[in-house]
Parts: structure tokens; sequence; C-alpha cells
């Protein structure tokens, strides 16, 4: 769901990077709190920046002769919470956009809009709403993130839909239904990733989850209360298999905005060079490396590890600022 430079006018990504920017400013604020609170935020947004990005590099096919694949907003907002959930998603999006060009530079504020903010707060607001109406437990809390995952790339496909039809791109009577309707598939791959994920957290460590999730008796004192290096080292090396090893052999076929656009007939919008040229390994390949599957899971290796490196370093650093300014 990646726009690319050239299928959003000018003023829709304007608006989309000032809303980004907001978004990010208010997150950056909130997680200082959160850091201080929770100390196992920091190697645990680490891990989840590191997983979504391994994750969203292997594309399944879907009806069609389309491919989807995991966006991970709800999965790292049930795990963290929005504020850090919009703090992950903005760091995934923008090394793809500036190291891989998988998104357009001139889009990137609206693919942090759609991905990250729209991401992150529908889901939070579904998976409250229906936590609060659903029995507490295991069962009760997984489904709201289920559910959750589904209508957070439901919600992402409309948002990209409306901005493509206010450019002009195409007709909102198109281009909404055909988002819709592709999405609504992959939706259902993003709702099994991320009840599988949560619940070997869960399994592990059901410690860790909010205390809005509501699934065990825990004291309050006790919630997070052990280190999760282990955890974190845990999914670290599971997001580098996954993207060494799978990513090469992730479906090929075009993802969901990509066959929309051919079937309504803006693709070649988006055909041109894009407008970064700096990026060092474009396209998830290394240059030089000749063997596609050994540059693909090289490129996978080197996202994941920088989007765990820069995870790690920035929400110290929100922490810090946090110790200092004693909020």
């Amino acid at each position: 769901m990646h726009i690319p430079d050239g299928y959003v006018s000018g003023p829709v990504n304007v608006a989309g990077a000032v809303v980004a920017a907001a978004a990010l400013a208010a997150s950056t604020w909130r997680a200082k709190r959160e850091t201080r609170d929770r100390p196992q935020t920091v190697p645990l947004l680490a891990t989840t920046g590191a997983f979504v990005f391994a994750a969203q590099m292997l594309n399944f096919p879907i009806v069609g002769g389309a491919s989807g694949h995991f966006l991970g907003a709800a999965a790292v907002t049930a795990l963290l919470g929005p504020w850090c959930g919009c703090l992950v998603m903005t760091l995934v999006v923008a090394l793809q956009a500036l190291v891989f060009t998988d998104g357009g530079l001139t889009a990137l504020g609206t693919n942090v809009c759609n991905m990250a903010v729209i991401g992150c707060g529908g889901s939070y607001i579904v998976m409250r709403t229906l936590r609060m109406l659903l029995p507490p437990g295991r069962s009760g809390y997984l489904t709201a993130v289920a559910l959750a995952s589904w209508a957070s790339v439901l919600l992402a496909a409309a948002a990209c839909a409306a901005e493509l039809a206010v450019s002009g791109t195409s007709p909102l009577l198109l281009v909404l239904p055909a988002m819709l309707g592709a999405h609504a598939i992959i939706g259902i791959g993003e709702a099994l990733i991320t009840t599988a994920l949560l619940s070997a957290v869960i399994a592990a460590r059901p410690d860790i989850v909010p205390a809005w999730a509501a699934i065990d008796a825990l004291p309050t004192g006790a919630r997070g209360a052990r280190p999760v290096w282990k955890l974190a080292v845990g999914g670290l090396l599971l997001a580098l298999v996954l993207a060494a090893l799978v990513s090469p052999w992730a479906s090929s076929a075009p993802d969901g905005l990509e066959k929309v656009a051919e079937t309504a007939g803006f693709s070649a919008q988006g055909e041109g060079p894009p407008v970064w040229r700096l990026a060092p390994l474009p396209d998830y390949t290394v240059p030089g490396v000749e063997a596609e599957a050994v540059s693909t899971g090289l490129a996978g290796i080197i996202g994941t590890a920088a989007v765990f490196g820069l995870g790690f370093v920035l929400v110290k650093l929100v922490g810090r600022r946090a110790v200092r300014q004693g909020d």
C-alpha cells in the first residue's frame, strides 16, 4: 500500500505531511512518559519495528493475480499502544522510502499518515471498543486484536482511495470499492499473522501486554517487571530469518494498490524515475550482487538490523529527554 511518486497530488501530499508531522510530534511527547513508566518499551519497540519491516517483505498471493503483505500497525499497537506504535510504523515507512525506494519521497507523509497514524489510531479505537464489549480473558483480547487488525488494513486502504480521488487520479466510486475489495482479503492475512504473533507473546510473557487487555489477574506492579531481553532477542532473530531466508521467495505479483492501479488505468503515473535517487538499496537489492535471492536476503538483513538499531536509539533518546525534563 506504499504510494509511489506521481499517484497523489502535491496539495494532498502536503496535507498528509502536516498530519504525519503533528502525529509524530504528539507520539514522541507521549512516548517520553511511556518509556519512563514501562522500561521494557525500549527493546520491544526496536524488536517490533524489525519484525514489521521483515514481515512487510513477505508478499503473499491473493485472488485476481495480486498480492498483499503484513501492515503491522495493529500488532505494534496491541503491544505498545498507539503512540509508540506510531513511532515504530513511522520509522519503518521512512526507512523503506529513503533506503529502498518503497514508497515515493513526495508521498512519504501521506504513507505515514495512512499506515502509521490511521493504521495505529484506527486499530486502537476498534481494539479498545471491542475489548469493552467482549468477555475478559485471552480469547476476548485476541478476538479484538484480530478484528482490529482487519479493520486497520481497510481504514488505511480507504484513506488511500480518498487521497487518490481528491488528487483526481481515479474517481472515488471506482477506486474505493476496488481498494476495499482487495484489502478486505489482505486484511484476513493481517488478522491471522497478528493473532499468531500476539498468541506467542502471551504464551511467553503475558505480563508485557497492556493492562487493558484483561487477560490475567497480574498485580499492576508485576506487569512488565521482568526483563524482556530474551523475548526481544528472539523476536529480532525471527525477523532476521524471515528477511534473509523467506523474503526472496515472496510473491512477485503486484500488491493491492498496484493491482488497482493497473485495473483502474493509472499505473503509468507512478512508472517514472523516483524523486529520491540516493537510495543505497533500491527495490530491496544490493548493488553488485547478481544472485537475486542473495541480494534480496542481504537487503532484508540490512534493513531489519537498521530498523532495530534506529528504533533502539530513538526510544533511548526519547526516554533520556523524559528523565531530563522530569516528565
